[in-house]
């Protein structure tokens, strides 16, 4: 099946002075998943979105999107940038009527209104009277009035109060369900894109670190307590000592001895700690790498 996205190479740079966003990217997202695009700031998310859009060029590297280039998909693919760009001059219901003539033959107003009415807000209002979580709403009413069949999220959240995000959230889930539609978010809330999120990216440092279904991701790492010693064959992530006991993220390596604790982490204990060891090797899982089961 063809990828929403794959990446080979892909890398850009913005001058000597900014150095590289991206280098040397190369992973796939699978339709119909729900992607979580976390790193921390600077890392090249909003690049990588913007590129994904057809919006930035590569200095390196291909992206392809729905199996063509960014440009020719555009019309399959809504784009939510960070700063929410809307026309301020223009009402709530000119905006959505603008999507309408737009998007001709894709357009669902009832899913547009559904998600502006949700918000309160007032169809006569401008969008420059409007709160930053209110323009994001609208932004959103947009980009799923389009029936995309990819949605590019960029801090979608950052804006809202958490009942707003808990809505929005469960929006973005059913549209996934409903329409197929593939959604990669870039989001900092790492605690609710557990149960939300079957798919993650974690860039950090322009470069690819993990990457597949979030299920695979987890079930490769494990948190062992035990006696301070060499967790040989196991690949640390991170580790602390407490006097006599250790206690580490490892990525597995075969079977854990019986005399070591084991958990599963949190996924937002496993980015965390993934982010704080920079060294750590990348993983990618078969699905994000295109390598054969």
């Amino acid at each position: 099946m063809t990828p929403a996205i794959e990446a080979a190479g892909l890398g850009k740079t913005y001058g000597r002075r900014r150095g590289w966003a991206l280098r040397d990217c190369s992973f796939r997202v699978p339709t119909g998943r729900i992607c979580a695009l976390v790193g921390p700031n600077g890392a090249g998310k909003s690049t990588l979105l913007a590129q994904a859009a057809g919006l930035l060029r590569p200095t390196e590297g291909t992206v392809q999107v729905l199996g063509t280039a960014p440009a020719a998909a555009r019309d399959r693919v809504a784009y939510v940038a960070q700063d929410k760009p809307l026309l301020p001059q223009l009402t709530v219901g000119e905006t959505l009527r603008m999507g309408l003539e737009l998007n001709a033959g894709r357009w669902d107003a009832a899913v547009a209104d559904r998600i502006v009415r949700e918000g309160n807000l007032e169809p006569r209002a401008r969008v420059r009277t409007l709160s930053g979580g209110q323009r994001t709403r609208l932004a959103l009413a947009l980009a799923f009035g389009k029936r995309p069949e990819l949605m590019l999220l960029d801090e979608p959240m950052a804006d809202l109060d958490p009942l707003a995000r808990h809505q929005l959230m469960g929006a973005l889930m059913a549209e996934s369900a409903e329409s197929g539609t593939t959604i990669v978010m870039s989001s900092h809330v790492l605690a609710e894109l557990e149960g939300s999120c079957d798919y993650l990216l974690l860039v950090d440092g322009g470069r690819v670190r993990l990457g597949g279904e979030t299920e695979d991701i987890l079930a490769a790492h494990a948190v062992l307590t035990g006696p301070v010693r060499d967790l040989a064959p196991h690949t640390v992530v991170e580790s602390r000592t407490t006097g006599r006991q250790l206690t580490a993220l490892v990525r597995r390596e075969g079977p854990v001895d019986k005399d070591w604790q084991t958990m599963e982490p949190s996924l937002e204990e496993l980015l965390l700690a993934h982010l704080r060891s920079p060294g750590a090797p990348a993983l990618l899982t078969t699905s994000a790498t295109g390598a054969s089961e």
